[in-house]
């Protein structure tokens, strides 16, 4: 081989990368070794079609050269080059608008992985639980009972369903009273201020949680509630990202409406990214308050057809009674009551929309 005059490398086409093509002339003068390279270009290549072709048919029209004569200039190969550093300078701008977009998503990760970290490290998150049901509370309290309006306006009736809903403890409203059953509590609205009523309620809330682990070990509880954590933070978190795929894939229409599609995304991701975080503490709060713990597993009550969460605990550390003989007791099987929903299913509400969009949220 290096006596005929080494590897000559014929190119049919310049690829759009200097690099690929400097790989290939490469190969014919490796170690030393002789060789030569060419390449033969057609007008008609992508390259040149797109970003040479007209300037240079002008100069061979100028010069008076014919089709099909071959052209050897060093105007042509700068002309490439010249092609070349724009397809790569248009490259590098899509890779560095896509690092832009990850980088949203990266930060949101970043914290969602810290506090999974947290939790899975054994960090006691239970101060977090009791900040959050009182938020929620809230939350529920200037939706219902604003404090701008008169209590006669207050929609007592659906205060007492959503609280019912969130914390798992039964209440009516009977006249300008919300009554309670366990904790068992009477709160007149009507004689008693604003402030005094959430106070009570706060009250209730703190009671209800109080009530249902009192016979655990402390322990036992924190373990429970980084379980319940874990387990809705992992679902929420996919659902998350599904949704951010989404929005990536048509946020780039929004340049049509000269407005910086980057911007649009980063506002968009970012509300998101909030309202995950309240699916999060709302469902991990609804789970707990309503854990079954009166058998000797502990189960959900589930708020949802198609949720189940099972806690298995070994009866030394505080679940289901053995006796005092020291053999834990056979769990019995957990089957479901209702038949699962799917996400896409019409809700078994009767509002007609999709589950996901109605009791599924």
């Amino acid at each position: 081989m290096v006596a005929l005059g080494g590897l000559h490398v014929l190119g049919t086409e310049r690829h759009e990368s200097r690099r690929i093509d400097n790989q290939l002339r490469g190969r014919a003068g490796r170690q030393g070794d002789p060789g030569s390279s060419r390449f033969y270009l057609s007008l008609e290549d992508d390259l040149l079609r797109i970003f040479g072709s007209d300037r240079i048919k002008g100069i061979m029209e100028k010069l008076g050269m014919e089709e099909g004569v071959p052209i050897e200039a060093r105007m042509v190969t700068r002309a490439i080059e010249n092609a070349q550093k724009r397809v790569e300078a248009h490259h590098f701008e899509m890779r560095k608008h896509l690092l832009e977009y990850d980088d949203v998503l990266n930060k949101q990760r970043e914290v969602i992985y810290s506090l999974r970290r947290a939790i899975l490290e054994g960090s006691d998150i239970g101060e977090r639980v009791q900040e959050t049901a009182d938020g929620l509370l809230d939350v529920l309290l200037d939706l219902h009972l604003p404090g701008a309006e008169h209590f006669e306006e207050w929609d007592l009736q659906s205060f007492a369903a959503a609280f019912e809903h969130q914390y798992g403890v039964s209440g009516r409203a009977e006249g300008r009273k919300l009554l309670f059953e366990k904790p068992p509590c009477t709160i007149d609205v009507e004689d008693e201020p604003r402030d005094v009523v959430a106070e009570r309620l706060h009250g209730v809330v703190q009671e209800a949680f109080k009530a249902k682990y009192s016979r655990f070990e402390e322990s036992v509880v924190h373990d429970l509630e980084r379980i319940v954590y874990i387990q809705v933070l992992d679902a929420q978190w996919k659902e998350h990202l599904t949704g951010i795929e989404h929005l990536k894939e048509g946020i780039g229409l929004r340049g049509y409406a000269q407005v910086n599609p980057l911007n649009e995304y980063k506002k968009e991701a970012f509300a998101l990214f909030e309202a995950l975080n309240d699916r999060i503490d709302s469902e991990a709060i609804q789970y707990l308050y309503r854990l079954d713990v009166s058998q000797e597993r502990v189960q959900v009550e589930e708020p949802e057809p198609d949720k189940e969460l099972i806690y298995s605990h070994a009866s030394a550390s505080g679940f289901g009674g053995d006796g005092g003989n020291g053999a834990a007791p056979a769990a019995a099987p957990v089957r479901r009551k209702t038949p699962k929903v799917g996400r896409n299913d019409p809700c078994p509400c009767g509002s007609g929309k999709k589950y996901k969009h109605c009791h599924g949220r």
